[in-house]
């Protein structure tokens, strides 16, 4: 569908872009931290009640908060593939979580155009610093073969279940932690990376940067440090335990450790996290850097139910229907903040509703740079300057796990169909987010002008793939 810009062309056309800042206007820099598996309900500034996030929080109070803002997929390659390419899970060329021997997942074809590679043709230096899970090093998805310059931490996202490695990977470098050799825990791997990302900002202060930082918290072993761990003991009661893999030929290679207080664990995780906003909002004021820098904070799919997970005790869906690996509300809409001083008015809210998939043109018209052909996303630059927005005639999903499922927004309308794999097909349910926020009234045969609609944007809205084809002819035939 897409192939790679030549860079010299690429570049060209930049220049020549309309829509290029004025050339007395520096470059942003951009900053996109992005949570894993962390619910529309788990930030206080979302209506979180149990913890408090006040560093995320000053994301919302100094910017701009989306209300019915998107992840790509329910799980985190897909959505991670969205995210790179601009592209729908129905386009995408990732749209599962398959794995790769010997290590990661499924790699992004060099034929990718991301997000990093439209940045580049603009000069920005490029890192990421976290899960990959695009592309195992050496393979066309090793993350500095698509456009990163610098990689640091987990490329196999199975490994990043686990919080205290025995390894992370700089670029092809694979970095042993001493520490955490056999069952030791000495060296918690979210603190390293944000070591790192700190100093790739350090680094890069003098010219433009785009740092991508997909953080492992809080998915999936509820492992806090115990500094954490201490403030939140007891505080959460009844407590929630979960008896993990602590040993064996499995051993941090995936399965999740127990964790008798899984309740304030999580709490201490989410604490973790926050603290690391903290320091990345301090370093950019330390170096001069915030006004001219975009800080993104969102979450890669809904929240998750694994390793001692609890997440109606904390309500991290946010009253929304379902949790990761649903395409009801709860398993795709996540929260996201977005922070530029002297641009985006301060306590802000938008209710545009945008996805993973807008985010590579949002940032080709921040820079001046040329989007590629072919994407499905749009740009809500507009929306962040408090301009008239352009709408998106519909979104689209596609989840190839339970039995195949699929879904679409259109404008308040959401269409969810199961089992599309299976015979007999389940039935397309309709919902009117505009007053069923929780997907909990299905009024498909009051409409069915709007199911016929959905079902022909079912069809319409995905190229097959060899990998994940779906198995339906027409999702109206029921068999």
């Amino acid at each position: 569908m897409n192939t790679k810009i030549p860079v010299a062309l690429a570049t060209s056309l930049a220049l020549a872009s309309c829509a290029q800042p004025q050339k007395e206007e520096k470059l942003p820099n951009i900053i996109y931290i992005l949570a894993d598996d962390l619910g529309y309900g788990d930030l206080s500034c979302y209506g979180q009640r149990k913890i408090s996030t006040p560093n995320i929080d000053r994301l919302a109070l100094e910017g701009m908060t989306f209300t019915q803002h998107y992840a790509g997929s329910t799980v985190s390659a897909p959505s991670r593939s969205s995210l790179m390419t601009g592209m729908n899970t129905g386009n995408t060329p990732i749209r599962g979580n398959r794995e790769w021997k010997p290590e990661g997942q499924w790699p992004l074809p060099a034929s990718s155009v991301t997000v990093a590679e439209v940045l580049k043709t603009r000069g920005y230096v490029t890192g990421a610093f976290g899960k990959w899970g695009l592309g195992f090093i050496d393979t066309e998805g090793d993350p500095n073969k698509q456009g990163f310059d610098e990689f640091y931490g987990f490329n196999c996202q199975r490994l990043a279940h686990n919080y205290y490695p025995w390894y992370l990977w700089h670029n092809h470098e694979k970095i042993v932690l001493p520490q955490n050799a056999d069952t030791l825990t000495g060296t918690y791997a979210p603190d390293i990376i944000q070591e790192a990302a700190l100093g790739f900002i350090n680094k890069n202060r003098d010219k433009p940067f785009f740092l991508y930082y997909p953080n492992i918290i809080p998915h999936a072993e509820m492992f806090a440090k115990e500094e954490n761990m201490a403030i939140f003991r007891g505080k959460f009661e009844p407590e929630k335990s979960f008896k993990g893999v602590d040993d064996g030929p499995n051993y941090r290679l995936g399965p999740y450790g127990s964790q008798p207080e899984a309740h304030a664990a999580f709490a201490a995780m989410i604490k973790h996290l926050d603290d690391y906003v903290g320091e990345i909002l301090d370093r950019l004021t330390e170096l001069g850097l915030e006004k001219n820098t975009i800080v993104i904070f969102t979450s890669d799919n809904g929240p998750h139910l694994e390793g001692g997970a609890d997440p109606d005790f904390f309500r991290s869906n946010g009253g929304f229907r379902g949790y990761k690996r649903d395409l009801y509300e709860g398993g795709i809409r996540v929260p996201m903040l977005v922070r530029w001083p002297e641009k985006i008015k301060a306590g802000s809210t938008t209710d545009h509703i945008s996805a993973f998939w807008d985010i590579l043109p949002t940032f080709a018209e921040i820079t001046g740079a040329e989007s590629p052909e072919g994407i499905d996303g749009i740009s809500f630059l507009p929306a962040l300057l408090g301009k008239k927005q352009p709408q998106h005639e519909y979104l689209y999903w596609e989840f190839h796990e339970q039995g195949g499922k699929m879904a679409v927004r259109i404008g308040n309308w959401k269409a969810v169909r199961l089992d599309v794999n299976k015979i007999p097909r389940g039935e397309t349910e309709l919902y009117d987010l505009s007053k069923d926020f929780a997907e909990s009234n299905n009024i498909a045969s009051t409409r069915p002008d709007l199911v016929k609609k959905a079902e022909e944007i079912f069809i319409k809205a995905r190229i097959p793939s060899e990998i994940f084809p779906l198995a339906f002819e027409s999702v109206t035939d029921q068999q």
